[in-house]
């Protein structure tokens, strides 16, 4: 055995696949000899997987982990053909395509972290008797259609804040924050209007801040993660005075896709205003921003003639068996490099005040 490669096809420019796509690709086996084999199987699988530690004093620790898995499958496209369980095939390449569709219902996208991630991989494995499996696979990254009904999505955004001002200071400093939406495309641009009434003896700068929030969970437990990913100020508002404020954020077009459909992984965005008070704790609001994912336009190429299989496909399908293509000495593309129950976004107590749902 001097070769086992599994590779899909590229169907758009970013090499991304979503929920009912066609996987057209094919499993590779080149030998130097003719070779008996038991059995040569394809799998796909998506899931999701955390793990992490915790430290209690010096000699106790705990590992909290939780998986979960969204599809699975798994079809045999060589296995024995005669009495004494094996197949041969012959020396040389030895080219096996498959096709493989996406299961079109809620999936959460490819995600990667140091303590939890959300794979879509295929794998081939072939069989040899006496020996070990060889294995061979490969992940492509899936991005999850985006989520229309969640609740308030399309619905203006509104929190509030009052402040007093007593420390080197007094009077009172309120600002109310509206936006017109919560759910926003990658490199999509919104407005956020703070109207700052500030009845004070002090200066106020408001400051406004994109970042990320990633949760995991297992055995009961959560971890969580802040990330900041765009901060900008403004002009300071003079005390004794009322001003509106409008600032056009712009969400990158580079940001991952706001995760909400993975029981153990949540990634959420927040954009939270602050009120910038020299000696006080500054006044600030937190607002939810879902990014929803723009999916390149999809050109589906022709399935090959070989296998085709769908999630949890019909059990009394028959075991696939046919003959390979045998293959020349014409190189094969590989494809680029992997790169990267419905749940609503968490806030806490704090959050749900400046939350409009």
């Amino acid at each position: 055995m001097k070769n086992l490669l599994i590779e899909y096809d590229a169907i758009n420019s970013e090499n991304t696949f979503t929920n009912g796509d066609t996987i057209n690709g094919r499993i590779i086996v080149e030998v130097s000899k003719e070779t008996k084999i038991q059995s040569l199987i394809f799998v796909a699988k998506g899931k999701a997987r955390v793990c992490w530690h915790e430290h209690y004093g010096q000699h106790q620790h705990h590992v909290y982990w939780s998986d979960e898995k969204y599809y699975e499958v798994k079809h045999h496209i060589l296995r024995e053909a005669r009495q004494d369980g094996t197949e041969v095939i012959g020396k040389g390449r030895h080219v096996f395509p498959f096709s493989f569709k996406i299961p079109d219902r809620k999936i959460p996208s490819s995600f990667k972290a140091s303590i939890g991630k959300i794979v879509h991989k295929l794998r081939a494995e072939l069989k040899q008797s006496m020996k070990l499996t060889k294995t061979a696979k490969v992940h492509f990254t899936f991005v999850s259609k985006a989520d229309m009904d969640i609740p308030g999505l399309m619905e203006p955004q509104y929190g509030s804040k009052d402040k007093s001002v007593k420390l080197f200071g007094s009077g009172n400093v309120s600002m109310d924050v509206h936006t017109k939406r919560m759910g926003y495309k990658q490199g999509e641009v919104f407005q956020v209007i703070v109207e700052i009434s500030n009845r004070s003896s002090r200066t106020v700068k408001p400051k406004f801040m994109l970042y990320e929030k990633r949760s995991f969970f297992a055995q009961g437990r959560r971890r969580v993660c802040t990330n900041e990913i765009l901060k900008e100020k403004i002009e300071a508002v003079a005390s004794s005075s009322k001003e509106t404020v409008t600032k056009v954020i712009s969400i990158p077009r580079e940001l991952a896709p706001s995760i909400l459909n993975c029981s153990i992984i949540k990634l959420e965005y927040r954009l939270k205003i602050q009120l910038d008070i020299k000696c006080a704790i500054d006044p600030q609001i937190k607002l939810p921003i879902v990014v929803l994912p723009e999916v390149p336009v999809l050109k589906q190429l022709p399935a090959p003639a070989g296998f085709a299989f769908e999630a949890f496909g019909n059990p009394n399908q028959p075991t696939w068996s046919t003959m390979p293509q045998q293959a020349g000495a014409q190189p094969v593309d590989l494809p680029p490099p992997y790169g990267a129950h419905a749940l609503y976004p968490s806030f806490t107590d704090s959050e749900k005040n400046n939350t409009a749902w």
